[in-house]
């Protein structure tokens, strides 16, 4: 009985009660919202899904830097919310092909080509420069903006210099061939001088369409191929004003029939105090302290549109074009109000409109968009669907500044992407970028450039050496050891560091944050693998190349990393098809390890000029193929492909330091040699010689040379004597110790 008694309460036995973890709330995405100038959690609209407008480039000239910093910052906020929190995003950008600096620059590209075919006498280019330069004068002598008022006075001096030398082929009836090189050297200099001067006069007469196109279309070009070297994606879909103007034609209609538009003379403006009184809307939501500023409303404008008879068509200061009636010399399309073109904000509104609908997630531009554009689009798209919301969050990147000072097209101090890839990498570039707040401004100077290279160094370092830990030859089940207490510190401060990247990451997106984790984290490996190499003990594979495997990823997220690279930095053969490190290493590998054993013969046998031509491959031959050694005692060595110009500077540098001290140690020489020669020269002199020669001191000695006199007859003090005295007995030392030595042959 007492045995079936206890089988049935154990059949009776359930599991114990479960609980789950108590565990952590998760960290949320939050990003700075110009709309309520503060950090928001991101929520879109539809799950996972993210709708993405971002306001792309007006093309009238090369890109620049101030382009990189918007484009490369939007770059890497796209592909951490992409690849990193995993969000569907859709992204549109558009390509202004339509506005008053294209149209302006147009004109006088095309007047000044044409009046440079005409190959006009030399007098009478300087008549026209001359002519040119009085309007040019009179727009100098109004300009009140410092640094705009001195670039317009040195262009005024470089054409009065460069026609000085015509003027005087003309004068002194030099040879055609002198003429006409003084006179290509002052159509250059005169170019922009003479380009406003012609577009004044017959910029009117201009009126082929495609003259218009002609620049945009060129510049645009330009623009995607600078933004495929700096790795910058391109949009899911590209929007160009020319291909619009249907659509902006009836958006702009709806804002007239809604009741928050107007037509005047031809054009069409927004009713921005209809606009502001009415309950559902609300104006200058982004910059409200900024309505009213009327220079900002006129740059807004464009300057083609901003004559005293275009502001007196308005019914209040602060409304804008919706559309501009266009006036000869400009590009038109038909519409109900007749001939004319887009206004500049309508445009981005009907384009986005059309694409993303009546709200999308994310809008954004650069800093200084936010008013009047942005807030202008903001109004006249509400006004369009009749809403409160077109877009949810407002991203600005911040300024970029050249070496402190602000950068700007019309003071051409721009620096273009082009001229910066000369000097550093895509790399570079987007590396100095991510050590920066997206939202800040940032200085690009060498300063900003060489942290952002020593940065590049230290990653590239680190998966070096962990490249050269995986490559040493090991089993399948050598490859994991037993972790001991360095292992176990080094794996959780691993999973610190990425969680403190995560926090950073959903801190707006804080790349500079989580760059100086990874740093922290590359430091801490190179902490474990230095005492292991101290230890004469392998490093734990199977960590390290966790840890390289997730810097990688990370790097990858951001774009720093632009091919497909298992871990680390690529290196790419020519043409960039080649993955050369995968093709050559086992190669190198093998000549690493020949140099080795011929370097252990040498060694033994006492053979120099075979350990001289070892070095020699090591520190002339291979840096020039991108590739370097690393000689380490008792160990083998370490081998490392690069990127040659990298180890070129590096291996110019090392023999720059070489040569310093070789120069420093000559020179210590030398200076030893001369003190050495000029305290012998003084030993030489007997100490009654050694006063006798300084007669402008002295006039009276005893008879063992001692001065008792000075140069005005006066006795000497019994100071001053016993002063001498002293110096008299340490000559006596001095020459007796040479005494000596020349008995013994010790001297010459």
């Amino acid at each position: 009985m007492s045995g079936s008694s206890g089988e049935q309460g154990r059949g009776r036995r359930g599991q114990p009660q479960w609980s789950p973890p108590a565990g952590s709330l998760p960290c949320k995405l939050r990003l700075y919202n110009s709309l309520t100038r503060n950090k928001e959690v991101f929520i879109p609209q539809n799950g996972k899904k993210v709708t993405w407008y971002c306001c792309g480039p007006t093309v009238y000239d090369a890109s620049h830097m101030g382009h990189a910093r918007s484009y490369i910052s939007f770059d890497i906020l796209r592909r951490v919310l992409r690849d990193y929190f995993g969000f569907d995003v859709f992204y549109c950008m558009n390509i202004t092909d339509v506005d008053d600096k294209i149209i302006r620059r147009a004109r006088q590209n095309h007047l000044f080509e044409r009046y440079r075919a005409e190959r006009r006498r030399a007098a009478q280019l300087l008549d026209d420069v001359h002519a040119a330069l009085q309007p040019f004068s009179v727009k100098l002598s109004e300009t009140t903006d410092p640094d705009r008022k001195q670039m317009l006075e040195s262009i005024r001096r470089a054409v009065e210099l460069a026609a000085g030398p015509l003027e005087r082929a003309v004068r002194d009836g030099l040879p055609a061939e002198e003429a006409d090189r003084c006179a290509e050297v002052l159509m250059e200099e005169a170019k922009d001088v003479l380009s406003e001067w012609l577009d004044s006069t017959l910029g009117s007469e201009v009126t082929d369409n495609s003259i218009f196109s002609q620049l945009p279309k060129f510049w645009e070009e330009e623009f995607h191929r600078d933004m495929e070297t700096l790795n910058v994606l391109p949009p899911d879909v590209l929007t160009r004003v020319s291909e619009y103007v249907p659509e902006i034609v009836n958006f702009v209609q709806r804002i007239v029939d809604n009741g928050y538009g107007y037509a005047s003379n031809g054009s069409v403006y927004f009713d921005t105090v209809k606009f502001a009184s009415s309950e559902r809307h609300s104006y200058g939501k982004l910059v409200p302290e900024a309505v009213g500023d009327q220079k900002a409303l006129q740059e807004g404008e464009g300057d083609l549109s901003v004559s005293a008879d275009r502001l007196s068509e308005k019914r209040s200061p602060n409304d804008f074009a919706l559309w501009k009636a266009s006036k000869p010399g400009e590009p038109s399309w038909p519409c109900p109000w007749g001939k004319g073109r887009p206004g500049w904000h309508i445009e981005c509104s009907a384009m986005a409109g059309t694409l993303l609908g009546a709200s999308m997630d994310i809008h954004g531009g650069g800093f200084d968009l936010r008013f009047p554009h942005h807030d202008n689009e903001l109004a006249q798209s509400e006004a369009y669907f009749d809403n409160d919301c077109w877009v949810r969050y407002f991203l600005h990147t911040g300024h970029l500044t050249i070496a402190g000072c602000k950068m700007s097209k019309s003071l051409k101090n721009f620096i273009t992407i082009k001229d910066a890839l000369k000097r550093h990498s895509a790399r570079q570039l987007r590396l100095a970028f991510l050590m920066h707040s997206w939202r800040d401004t940032l200085d690009y100077s060498s300063n900003t450039m060489e942290s952002a290279l020593q940065y590049e160094k230290f990653m590239n370092e680190f998966f070096l050496n962990v490249k050269d830990v995986l490559r040493a030859p090991v089993d399948i089940a050598g490859r994991f050891e037993k972790w001991e207490e360095e292992e176990l510190q080094l794996s959780e401060s691993f999973q610190e560091r990425k969680a403190a990247v995560h926090e950073a990451l959903c801190d707006n997106v804080d790349t500079r944050a989580a760059l100086e984790e990874m740093r922290a984290l590359v430091g801490q490996c190179n902490l474990y693998m230095a005492a292991r190499k101290a230890a004469r003990r392998r490093p734990s594979r199977a960590l390290l190349e966790g840890v390289a495997l997730y810097l990688t990823r990370m790097l990858k997220i951001f774009g720093a990393i632009e091919e497909e690279s298992t871990l680390g930095f690529p290196v790419r053969g020519p043409g960039n098809s080649l993955n050369l490190e995968s093709t050559v290493m086992p190669y190198l590998q093998v000549l690493s390890e020949f140099r080795e054993g011929v370097r252990k013969i040498a060694r033994e046998q006492n053979v120099p000029e075979v350990l001289q031509l070892s070095d020699a491959l090591r520190d002339c031959i291979l840096p020039a193929l991108g590739v370097r050694l690393e000689d380490r005692e008792g160990l083998p060595t370490v081998v490392k492909l690069g990127d040659r110009e990298t180890l070129l500077r590096e291996r110019e540098e090392k023999r720059r330091v070489e040569e310093e001290k070789r120069k420093k140690k000559e020179e210590a020489a030398r200076k030893k040699q001369e003190q050495e020669a000029a305290k012998l020269a003084k030993m030489k002199i007997p100490p009654r010689e050694m006063f006798l020669s300084e007669t402008d001191k002295y006039s009276k000695f005893d008879e063992n040379g001692l001065p008792t006199h000075d140069s005005g007859g006066r006795e000497l003090s019994r100071g001053q004597a016993k002063k001498l005295r002293k110096l008299f007995e340490a000559q006596e030392k001095l020459h007796e110790e040479y005494l000596q030595m020349a008995q013994h042959g010790g001297c010459q």
